[in-house]
């Protein structure tokens, strides 16, 4: 049997510094939506609320992740904690001090995205370079798991209680929490240098802003298997993120779930993403990458449809532990899939371009969703289930070779 490569104590410290934003962004998803629904029912400014947070990966992500590419990555992670700091505590202030209202909640939230593109992107281009290819399905595993635990199982119900507290008190505590995280990352240097840029690039750096988009966007369309993926994944985040906006409006109002127990419902939703984060390595063992990506997507996109036809609060959180197991499969061995495509100097732009068009479409949708959901709650989630569902079951061949094909590349990491 074969020795696993031990994940080292760069992605120790990376670790480390998610567990304390994970818990804070637990905090946060509970928080935001319940403030909104406390200054607004109207389902097409909620929906607004999730466009806007996904707004900036449409504007931003090329020319942050060109940055990326080019600076030190470590303090760019500081320098986004930090302004996510700012944010959260002028929300704080806000709300303390009884000015607050929905668009200035809704303009924070914009902003609050622009740094989830530059925290986001560079851990992502970050894992490439401390990890060993055989690693990346256990870190990016590790990571989830984290996630799901810090975030769902302790961050949500924590929110809930500081909520009921005090409706300013989530964000106060959500400051302190990205400073902390900053603070980590900043105070405890990584082993290995993460500023990937070499005397070669000097021709890149020559580029610009226009010439990094232009760059990006040519590689993306000219790799063949990273723009198919990134097509379907295009249209499948689309139909998801109709649902996905409203979904809090339908928990609290189509449902009946009282805010109080809110963040109950996404805790126990948690377990089944907790488990398909747990699962991931193992069943892309089992039925290679390629399978176990094409499964897990068309399954995922099924039951969106199955939430739609919830007859209670309880039927819901059943199907939703099953969609929170599929989607962390898939999450994981999608980004397995990238980090194994994309050359690690230049995983900073071409990230940020397929997250541009992934992520960049997702607003439109969920204010589509929002719309939508004027006819019926129910409605976002039988639409957007329905077509996602036909894009997976046309879209499964070329998936599983796809998938299959990138577990096969070997390491191309900068020693």
């Amino acid at each position: 049997m074969t020795q696993s490569v031990p994940l080292g104590h760069d992605f120790s410290r990376i670790w480390s510094a998610s567990l304390i934003t994970n818990l804070v962004d637990g905090v946060l998803r509970l928080a935001a939506p319940l403030l909104a629904v406390s200054l607004t029912e109207d389902p097409i400014l909620i929906g607004a609320l999730s466009a806007l947070g996904l707004l900036p990966w449409l504007f931003f992500a090329i020319p942050i992740g060109a940055l990326v590419d080019r600076v030190d990555r470590r303090k760019a992670l500081v320098i986004g904690n930090s302004l996510r700091a700012v944010i959260a505590l002028f929300i704080a202030f806000a709300v303390s001090q009884d000015f607050i209202n929905i668009w200035l909640l809704l303009i924070s939230v914009f902003f609050f995205g622009i740094c989830e593109v530059l925290v986001d992107t560079t851990s992502q281009a970050v894992l490439p370079q401390i990890l060993d290819k055989s690693n990346y399905e256990r870190g990016n595993s590790r990571l989830q798991i984290s996630e799901v635990i810090v975030s769902q199982f302790a961050g949500a119900p924590l929110s809930g209680l500081l909520y009921a507290v005090s409706i300013a008190l989530p964000f106060f505590f959500s400051t302190t929490g990205f400073i902390l995280a900053g603070l980590l990352i900043l105070l405890f240097p990584f082993e290995r240098a993460i500023n990937v840029r070499k005397e070669g690039d000097a021709g890149q750096a020559k580029l610009g802003l226009k010439g990094d988009i232009k760059f990006a966007l040519n590689y993306l369309y000219q790799d063949k298997q990273i723009f198919s993926i990134v097509v379907i994944t295009t249209l499948l985040g689309f139909f998801y993120s109709l649902s996905n906006a409203i979904a809090p409006l339908f928990i609290l109002k189509e449902l009946n779930v009282s805010p109080a127990l809110f963040g109950v419902v996404l805790a126990i939703q948690g377990i089944g993403a907790l488990a398909g984060s747990i699962a991931a390595p193992m069943v892309s063992k089992y039925l290679g990458r390629g399978k176990a990506l094409a499964i897990n997507v068309f399954f995922a996109s099924l039951l969106v449809i199955f939430i739609g036809l919830s007859p209670n609060a309880y039927f819901f959180v059943a199907v939703s532990v099953l969609v929170g197991f599929t989607i962390s499969v898939w999450n994981i061995l999608l980004m397995s899939l990238y980090q194994s495509l994309i050359p690690p100097e230049l995983y900073g732009r071409i990230h940020g371009a397929r997250r541009t068009i992934v992520w960049g479409l997702m607003p439109i949708g969920a204010l589509l969703g929002g719309v939508i959901a004027r006819g019926g709650l129910r409605l976002p989630f039988l639409i957007g289930g329905s077509i996602a569902t036909l894009i997976a079951f046309f879209s499964y061949k070329h998936i599983k070779r796809i998938g299959d094909l990138s577990a096969e590349i070997p390491d191309k990491k900068i020693r």
